[in-house]
């Protein structure tokens, strides 16, 4: 399912004028450039913020997104062109042979039910060429990210250009083994309106992530450090054997 805050038009538009800053991504450009891609697929690309980047930067890139509004966005951006946007999931790809398939920020932890995220790592392995890479992020579930994820901590008002204040914070609905759920509100001066977006994020261990990446024929490369987040996250990054069985262990 698609969280309200990427697939509302309303709520998709706010996506970059409420986090502006996405430093976060500078680290994927240079692992991107570090492993001499060439073709990249970005799985979660939302409004196209590092697909743009990327882009940018002379790459092929394929950006998909299960939120028809939130690639509207990307659409909408100056040089979107340079971009292939796909409304899907990785379960639903053309063929592709890339050199590199990334999950950057939320995306790795939103795919929260098991079979779904089997089968994304499924669909990014069979768009890798042999050789590539699938390189994702997830928090380290020691460091409780949750806790502070409260009206207290997150209540601020942004002034967004053509939409006027808005107004926005997060509060933590449950918590449930490794699925936390959250649900951020957004209120509109100009109407009045509230909307709110209910989301699930999945807290997975450093050695469930690697067993499920070598379960279907992955090799992990290593375990990296977030650079925004010292300390706080596992940065993956596995590699498409340049030979070897099928995904998942076939044979046929």
């Amino acid at each position: 399912m698609t969280d309200e805050s990427f697939g509302q038009p309303r709520l998709a538009a706010l996506y970059d004028p409420l986090d502006p800053d996405r430093s976060d991504l500078d680290a994927y450009v240079r692992m991107a450039e570090e492993f001499r891609a060439r073709r990249v697929l970005d799985i979660g690309c939302g409004t196209g913020v590092f697909a743009l980047l990327l882009a940018e930067r002379g790459f092929e890139v394929v950006g998909v997104d299960p939120a028809q509004a939130s690639v509207d966005v990307a659409r909408s951006k100056p040089d979107s062109g340079r971009v292939r946007w796909i409304c899907g999931d990785a379960t639903t790809l053309p063929p592709l042979r890339v050199d590199l398939v990334t999950m950057t920020a939320n995306v790795a932890q939103q795919i929260a039910g098991a079979q779904e995220w089997r089968e994304t790592l499924r669909g990014a392995y069979e768009a890798l060429r042999p050789g590539g890479r699938l390189v994702f992020e997830t928090r380290d579930p020691a460091g409780r990210a949750w806790e502070v994820w409260n009206r207290e901590a997150s209540y601020r008002v942004t002034e967004v250009p053509g939409v006027g204040a808005v107004e926005s914070w997060v509060q933590v609905t449950e918590v449930r083994g490794p699925l936390v759920t959250f649900r951020w509100t957004y209120v509109f001066a100009a109407d009045g309106q509230m909307l709110t977006s209910d989301s699930t994020l999945r807290f997975r261990e450093r050695e469930e992530v690697e067993r499920e990446l070598l379960a279907l024929g992955y090799e992990v490369e290593g375990v990296r450090d977030a650079p925004d987040r010292p300390g706080k996250e596992f940065v993956f990054v596995a590699r498409r054997p340049w030979s070897g069985p099928a995904v998942g262990g076939r044979t046929d």
